[in-house]
């Protein structure tokens, strides 16, 4: 199946590949961005790709070649993969290319799209964790309400939310068409060219996979891993994932966190990161040929 990468040439620039070079792909999916690193390295240069979920797995061991690993594994377990290689702060670029992919999302069995008739599953990894369906099933008004209204800024959730229980008191609820329904039926102000249900299926993904509780829990690694002038490479397409990673990159930047009071020297603030240039944004070009990147931002930064 052809997969777009999206902001490949982007990436590219901003990883700086050096042929002979160590690279990190955290989130290998179709392996888009893989395939590209890799035609940039020599005989001596090595990529490792993590991916969580095992389709994605399965296509990255189609790709034979002895500079390239993939490992079925969440990005949370980043450190843990680089070490057993032995290159803890040795690595030229670490991506991340976070949130759902296309080919998950066209995939009606994996739960992800409202479009789509498939099971309330939603797991990146399908083999951890609790189904969406099954955490509805006993889900309270208020719960549901605060996932919308947290990871989804959706405006309507308590709206939302109560209907959803509503319903659960007559039917379950089972499939992703019967959840979009109801919250197409409960949502008062429908958005021009956006589904009603967009935002309460991002909140609810984002819920169910942890997603923006293991960003933050990974983005520190990064730091011990890189080697000095190494690159940071992330793509968000939610505000929320932007904010963490915005904020990530500037206090590493910043240096050590001294009490305003502290007169100090710019040699004692050391800083571990610098931000590379502003955040990117994909061409109206790209976007037209690949609707998914019209909400991608790419930030960058570089190991000091």
């Amino acid at each position: 199946m052809f997969h777009s990468p999206v902001l490949l040439k982007e990436v590219l620039t901003a990883l700086q590949i050096q042929a002979d070079g160590i690279y990190v792909d955290c989130t290998f999916g179709r392996g888009g961005h893989s395939r590209a690193i890799l035609s940039q390295l020599n005989g001596k240069g090595r990529l490792l790709a993590l991916d969580q979920d095992p389709e994605a797995v399965q296509v990255g061991q189609t790709l034979v070649d002895e500079r390239f690993q993939i490992v079925h594994s969440s990005f949370t377990e980043l450190s843990k993969q680089v070490i057993a290689n032995e290159w803890q702060g040795k690595v030229n670029g670490i991506l991340f290319d976070l949130g759902v992919s296309s080919p998950q999302l066209d995939d009606a069995k994996r739960g992800f799209s409202f479009l789509r008739e498939g099971p309330l599953d939603m797991r990146m990894n399908p083999e951890q964790g609790e189904q969406l369906v099954t955490w509805l099933a006993k889900a309270k008004v208020e719960d549901i309400a605060y996932i919308l209204k947290e990871y989804g800024e959706e405006r309507f959730a308590k709206r939302i939310a109560q209907a959803i229980v509503s319903a659960q008191q007559h039917t379950t609820l089972q499939t992703t068409t019967q959840l979009a329904k109801i919250i197409a039926e409960a949502h008062p102000a429908w958005e021009t060219h956006k589904h009603p249900a967009t935002r309460s299926f991002q909140a609810f993904r984002i819920f169910i996979n942890r997603e923006l509780e293991q960003l933050q829990q990974t983005l520190p690694q990064t730091v011990e891993i890189l080697r000095p002038k190494g690159r940071l490479v992330i793509i968000s397409f939610h505000s929320l994932e932007d904010r963490i990673v915005k904020r990530f990159m500037k206090r590493e930047a910043r240096g050590d966190n001294f009490p305003a009071n502290v007169p100090v020297t710019v040699d004692k603030i050391q800083p571990r990161l610098r931000i590379v240039g502003k955040a990117q944004f994909a061409t109206v070009e790209e976007v037209s040929g690949n609707p998914r990147a019209r909400s991608a931002v790419l930030r960058v930064a570089e190991r000091c």
